[in-house]
């Protein structure tokens, strides 16, 4: 049991150094060695969980996915009305780029470069169907704008993204004021 605990252990470090390492300096800055530094494992540890360094950012890019949209639909339900289940959604969004800032910077810096291979992506993606599901039930009852989806996050889940960079910098401090107006914002994007 301790050898399994031991292995877990290095692994999220691994992984916790990779997100850290790629958030500060970027994909291409980041070799497998600082990683395994970081992590305060031997280079060769990595290659025990993970095949090379592309595996590695695709995993830990679909594991973090992962846990974003498991937060983001904790307590959110199908049979919810739309308008509200995009409220519970969105407020959960907030929350987790909020408090999880290490992980969310991830994120946006997976989302916007071309190292996640096309398969993770798609990976990734299925962890947001039941957004994508609450949106197409939106546009059949005429609450949701008829946009693509992309569209549809891109004007109202990816602001956040822009706002925690500011929080991140310093350069803005959001207050629940904010929140609840970036909400509105978000949804008066959306709606028809």
């Amino acid at each position: 049991m301790a050898k399994l605990q031991k292995s877990i252990e290095k692994r999220n470090a691994l992984v916790k150094a990779t997100i850290n390492l790629v958030n500060n300096n970027g994909f291409h800055a980041t070799p497998m060695s600082k990683i395994a530094k970081m992590a305060n494992v031997s280079p060769a540890t990595i290659y025990l969980y993970f095949d090379n360094k592309q595996d590695l950012v695709n995993k830990v890019y679909i594991e973090v996915k992962a846990a974003y949209t498991a937060y983001a639909f904790k307590n959110y339900s199908n049979d919810i009305p739309v308008a509200k289940g995009f409220e519970i959604i969105w407020k959960r969004i907030a929350d987790f780029k909020l408090k999880e800032v290490e992980e969310a910077m991830f994120l946006a810096q997976c989302d916007n470069t071309p190292i996640i291979d096309e398969a993770s992506r798609q990976e990734g993606l299925k962890h947001l169907q039941p957004l994508l599901d609450l949106w197409e039930k939106g546009k059949k009852e005429g609450i949701i704008k008829p946009l693509s989806p992309y569209l549809l996050y891109a004007y109202s889940i990816n602001p956040l993204s822009f706002l925690m960079v500011m929080q991140q910098r310093g350069v803005f401090q959001l207050n629940q004021d904010h929140l609840e107006d970036a909400y509105q914002a978000a949804w008066n994007s959306i709606k028809k």
